[in-house]
């Protein structure tokens, strides 16, 4: 299961007010939202992504598994692939989110999602990946990948902020994602490492922090020249990537005379494939 992208610019409107419980967007946050999309493109890969993730972990895991796709936000719907499962006779799955970490209000909205759909299958929920070896292996290469020629002052891990109250009730995420930084920095036994968040929501209350603009700005601060960016929270390229990291944040840290660079997304990568496996084999 992911998040879900719209397929072309005139799905944004439907698929942001999808995002919004149905509630539309004003103009402005429209526009907004619209401009990011021109900006990387009017459209981002995560349906083939996703995919390509589904066809791989099918082959990975062999004779008797079946991998369906369903999206959170957008098509196919979460439900509209419980009813093609339970109409191929699928009596038993296993609902895994492409997001490594475990908040109520990510990974949790999938879990709910799918005991909304009403089929008659039996469930069984991946809540968290985020310490699979084979996912911090994978990420450790992508960032030792993108470090050579480069040499990094600092290694800045990023995930996509969530409102801040759900530290108020013990929510996991923010722990679990320091939990998988500090994996791969010692790892990669890197000593000067950062966490921040990105792509907060455009609500009034209180997000998760520091955010990746307010990092680069101390980073530019304290001399640092060189950053790579590595963001643990997400697995494959999708707006968040693409736009608040590639353009939004690299603008910024033009600005400051700072060189950033980000590591490539995990996407299908093999290794990526394997910890997914292993997820999937740990909860059947």
């Amino acid at each position: 299961m992911a998040y879900g992208t719209p397929r072309n610019p005139g799905e944004v409107e439907a698929f942001y007010t999808d995002i919004r419980g149905g509630r539309l967007p004003s103009p402005q946050l429209l526009a907004n939202l619209q401009a990011r999309y021109e900006a990387v493109g009017g459209r981002t890969p995560l349906l083939e992504i996703t995919r390509r993730q589904a066809s791989a972990l099918e082959q990975a895991l062999g004779p008797g598994y079946r991998v369906f796709i369903g999206m959170k936000h957008w098509h196919p719907y979460i439900h509209q692939t419980a009813a093609e499962m339970e109409a191929a006779g699928v009596e038993e799955g296993v609902a895994l989110a492409l997001a490594p970490h475990y908040s109520t209000l990510s990974v949790g909205a999938y879990v709910q999602a799918v005991r909304e759909a009403g089929s008659g299958i039996r469930w069984r929920f991946v809540e968290s990946w985020h310490l699979q070896p084979a996912f911090v292996e994978a990420v450790a290469e992508r960032v030792r990948a993108a470090s050579q020629g480069f040499d990094p002052d600092v290694v800045v891990f990023t995930a996509h902020s969530l409102p801040k109250r759900i530290l108020d009730t013990g929510d996991p995420y923010a722990d679990q994602l320091t939990a998988t930084a500090e994996a791969v920095a010692t790892r990669l036994n890197q000593p000067d490492w950062r966490f921040s968040f990105q792509s907060a929501g455009a609500t009034p209350e209180p997000w998760l922090g520091p955010d990746i603009l307010q990092t680069i700005d101390q980073l530019a601060g304290e001399g640092v020249r060189r950053a790579l960016v590595a963001p643990i929270g997400f697995i494959s390229d999708h707006l968040e990537i693409l736009y608040d990291l590639d353009i939004q944040a690299r603008k910024r840290a033009d600005e400051h005379g700072l060189e950033l660079r980000r590591t490539e997304s995990l996407n299908a990568d093999p290794k990526l494939i394997d910890a997914l496996k292993a997820a999937v084999l740990g909860a059947a």
